[in-house]
């Protein structure tokens, strides 16, 4: 979905219960910071199978006030996970029939798979859920591609993903697809959490965070972004964290799943999108701006990360103009 005519859209959030209040606060915290001159991008909607009190995984109750019919008109349906994912309500099911039918985008986060399973959609997909049910999911449906070890999987117009913080990539994913990179990208600064990051980036990792919760090497990835442009190495990533490389590698590995240096190309191909999206800039321009060195260099990475030339990408992607700022002699 790009629209290039800027309309609101309208996402449905369905709460199922017990449902995860984590779950749920997802989708509303970051498409409600999405705007587009000044206009609110989405519309977001909490619907459930029978309105009023809803109970949750936690100790509180709330109040939602629609029922299943705020999936009608949605451009996007997200299915939450719940307490009783083997046990999804007929009436989710029927409605998540119809929408599918429309063509309606429909996603998940955590054990929401299972709806979208249990309704027939994601038979021969691939898909996942929170790695600790993913062997149920296997189990229970065979004819599903169950890929464990993801943080999100998106197969035609169906998306799920894994459980908790994933969701938040998830989201962070729909709204780069609906409005660039670019947009996600201050998203996902305004809420206080990292970039849009790959669907294939594993779930988990077996080195436990530190007690610090992921922040000891928050200063340094915060420089590194300041100087995408710049050829940063491992020895220089350390030397500004004040530590080894090996320490660097071991603490970078323990907050963000992935090695500094697999972090590092990942955010100088987001930078790629977004100056491919919001700017005129020549190839070349565009690779040394992001730290890719060549246009060549910009190209073979751009294939194999999205399986488009630098020059497809912006075809298919270009924000001018959609209403978005753009850069056409300088990068910003």
């Amino acid at each position: 979905m790009h629209p290039e005519v800027l309309a609101m859209l309208r996402v449905a959030v369905v709460a199922s219960p017990p449902v995860s209040m984590f779950n749920l606060a997802i989708p509303e915290l970051l498409f409600n910071k999405v705007e587009i001159d000044t206009q609110p991008g989405y519309e977001v909607v909490i619907c459930a199978p029978e309105p009023g009190s809803v109970s949750t995984t936690g100790t509180l109750d709330l109040h939602i006030p629609h029922g299943l019919e705020a999936m009608r008109d949605a451009d996007t349906v997200i299915v939450a996970g719940t307490g009783r994912p083997l046990s999804p309500d007929p009436r989710v099911l029927r409605a998540l029939r119809e929408v599918a039918d429309r063509g309606v985008r429909i996603a998940s986060i955590c054990t929401g798979a299972f709806s979208l399973a249990e309704a027939g959609l994601l038979k021969g997909r691939k898909a996942t859920t929170y790695w600790a049910h993913a062997d149920e999911l296997r189990r229970r449906h065979p004819d599903i591609e169950v890929q464990g070890d993801v943080l999100y999987a998106q197969d035609g117009q169906f998306l799920t993903s894994s459980g908790y913080a994933a969701g938040i990539d998830l989201c962070l994913h729909v709204i780069r697809t609906d409005y660039g990179a670019a947009v996600a990208n201050e998203v996902a600064r305004l809420a206080l959490v990292a970039p849009v990051r790959p669907g294939g980036q594993t779930q988990f990792t077996h080195t436990p965070l530190p007690p610090e919760r992921g922040t000891v090497c928050a200063d340094t990835r915060g420089w590194a972004m300041r100087n995408l442009d710049k050829p940063l190495t491992l020895t220089d990533l350390a030397r500004h964290a004040r530590v080894s490389v090996r320490t660097l590698t071991r603490r970078f590995h323990a907050e963000s799943g992935v090695s500094p240096l697999q972090w590092l190309l990942h955010q100088r191909i987001e930078r790629a999108k977004e100056l491919l999206e919001t700017t005129t800039l020549p190839m070349d321009q565009v690779a040394g701006a992001c730290g890719l060195g060549t246009a060549d260099s910009l190209r073979a990475h751009m294939v194999r990360r999205t399986g488009l030339t630098p020059s497809a990408y912006r075809v298919q992607f270009s924000r001018l103009g959609t209403g978005t700022d753009t850069v056409t002699s300088s990068v910003a």
